[in-house]
């Protein structure tokens, strides 16, 4: 297994997919959501529990509101492993949920696609139960194990990222 963590050097040469995702999510820890933007592919798919199925122009926008959002927000990753086509990830984002001012530490698990030199496919997976009771507490404790509270989340999470792309601040 192929394991580069922040500060450490790797065992052997990075393959040019290892390189992407090293540089993916260093821009994220810098809080730079353009570089992060351009690792994307023009056709990019990206889900994850709170935002299913978005395209290339709404995973770019996604990172923006969210790193824009996210002031103190930290990141810890490992990349475990990355070929020609696909790769893996792991990585813990602890910041303060915006809507309730709670403390959050979300450990995710990623896998990617890859096809010249972009990400084409970007799915990042967590414990949706987990997430909740930190951000929305005793409802997320109470009903974070349903789908009705994940397909609302979803739908709010779908409605701050469409408002803040109507109010043209998406990428260009």
């Amino acid at each position: 297994m192929f394991v580069v963590q922040r500060g450490e050097e790797p065992p052997h040469p990075m393959t040019a997919t290892q390189q992407l995702l090293t540089t993916f999510y260093e821009a994220f820890q810098r809080k730079d959501y353009a570089t992060m933007q351009a690792c994307y592919a023009d056709t990019a798919v990206f889900n994850d529990p709170a935002f299913p199925n978005l395209n290339a122009a709404q995973v770019r926008a996604m990172w923006e509101m969210l790193i824009r959002q996210g002031k103190d927000m930290q990141l810890t990753y490992r990349v475990l492993d990355a070929d020609e086509t696909t790769g893996h990830a792991e990585w813990t984002a602890t910041y303060t949920f915006s809507k309730t001012g709670r403390p959050v530490v979300n450990q995710v698990r990623s896998s990617f696609t890859f096809a010249d030199g972009k990400i084409v496919s970007h799915t990042d997976q967590f414990d949706f139960h987990t997430w909740a009771k930190q951000a929305l507490g005793l409802t997320g404790l109470l009903l974070g194990w349903t789908s009705f509270l994940q397909q609302k989340v979803q739908q709010t999470a779908l409605g701050s990222l469409a408002a803040f792309m109507n109010k043209g601040q998406q990428p260009s």
